[in-house]
């Protein structure tokens, strides 16, 4: 059997939805029965790395997603027809997706569809919504974004449920705690400080009232700990930047911009908690992450969330700020509680590995389309 990965619309693999391809090829097994092809921009070339024997297919396209998006809807079928390719993986539908499919076809959804629609114009609503029925497989990261799509009447019999892994080479607990900084060029953030790694994008990523929430924790404790944002500007950022602004403790609130993917474990290691109040995630691997690198995480009760994080996260009410204020002041304060979320966070973080991923999307595959 040969197996193709779409890479365009992975953002060169500094996006969620990169990072999922990489992680997902980087974790094929060297003995993987399976021929393993990659098509998509030329610069994408080294991107995707794998200890199996691949192939990749330079397609000579415009580097931008507008050229990525007509090359699907005009060019692809013809690609795909003049291929060998038995079964074809769209790892970022939201992105780029054609309405019809010449090859055995499997999506992978790492968000939430509605969500993902309700930020669409309506003709490519259209066309994402047709991409979605008419392709043979979709693998939901989450039950959570499994029931989304069947409540907005997608056939349940082709979804199936496949977790993403965790990278525990990258994330895991650091020795170094008694240095005062972290240090990740071109940043040096100073202990203590409480993360949230998340685009600074949308109203329900909630960064406003966690800034809020910070505000009165500051206010509550007078304690010296910081608040850094990490993660690209995005459609809310302005917003997001002016309440950090008109905070009484704006110089303890740090807004790093983009921050590479592979710094991110330095920086969660290095935090005091994971504060995450997002409540439209379909997948939760940041929280997932941060537990692995055994730190406490305090989280939305929405979404998918819960589903990721089992009993380990310490949860609230994101537009609850005396809420979310008194859970930072508990875990700071509570050294019995500190321990008890790091431990069981960990545990919960053990059950998450993209070799598990890997297998699972595999086998499916394998029972859904037989080799001949």
């Amino acid at each position: 059997m040969k197996i193709a990965f779409d890479t365009f619309g992975c953002d060169h693999g500094k996006s969620g939805l990169g990072s999922y391809l990489i992680n997902f090829v980087n974790n094929i097994p060297a003995d993987c029965p399976y021929k393993i092809e990659l098509f998509g921009s030329e610069i994408d070339r080294y991107t995707y790395k794998s200890e199996v024997e691949k192939t990749y297919v330079s397609v000579n396209i415009p580097d931008t997603l507008k050229a990525e998006q007509k090359w699907h809807k005009t060019r692809m079928n013809l690609f795909l027809m003049k291929s060998d390719y038995d079964v074809v993986i769209f790892p970022a539908p939201e992105n780029v997706l054609p309405v019809k499919f010449y090859k055995k076809s499997v999506v992978v959804l790492n968000s939430i569809y509605s969500v993902t629609v309700n930020n669409l114009k309506r003709r490519k609503r259209k066309l994402f919504k047709k991409g979605l029925e008419r392709v043979d497989v979709i693998i939901a990261s989450s039950q959570y974004i499994k029931n989304d799509l069947v409540k907005n009447g997608f056939d349940e019999k082709k979804i199936f449920v496949v977790y993403n892994g965790i990278d525990h080479k990258m994330f895991f607990p650091s020795l170094d705690t008694d240095s005062e900084f972290v240090e990740i060029k071109p940043f040096a953030i100073k202990k203590p400080y409480f993360i949230y790694g998340s685009r600074l994008s949308g109203k329900e990523k909630k960064h406003i009232e966690l800034i809020k929430a910070f505000n009165l924790f500051k206010k509550n404790t007078g304690y010296p700990h910081r608040l850094v944002l990490a993660g690209n500007d995005g459609d809310y950022s302005e917003e997001i930047k002016q309440a950090a602004y008109n905070s009484e403790y704006s110089s303890d609130i740090f807004i790093t911009g983009y921050f590479p993917f592979e710094s991110f474990a330095k920086l969660y290691t290095g935090s005091s908690a994971c504060i995450f109040p997002s409540e439209n995630e379909g997948v939760g691997l940041p929280i997932l992450e941060s537990m692995a690198c055994g730190i406490p995480v305090l989280c939305s009760s929405k979404g998918a969330l819960k589903e990721a994080g089992g009993d380990a996260p310490i949860y609230f009410d994101s537009n609850n700020i005396e809420e979310i204020a008194a859970n930072m002041q508990l875990i700071v304060d509570n050294k019995e509680v500190y321990q008890n979320k790091v431990d069981a966070g960990l545990n919960r973080a053990n059950k998450f590995n993209w070799k598990s991923t890997v297998d699972e999307t595999f086998k499916l595959i394998e029972k859904l389309f037989p080799s001949k």
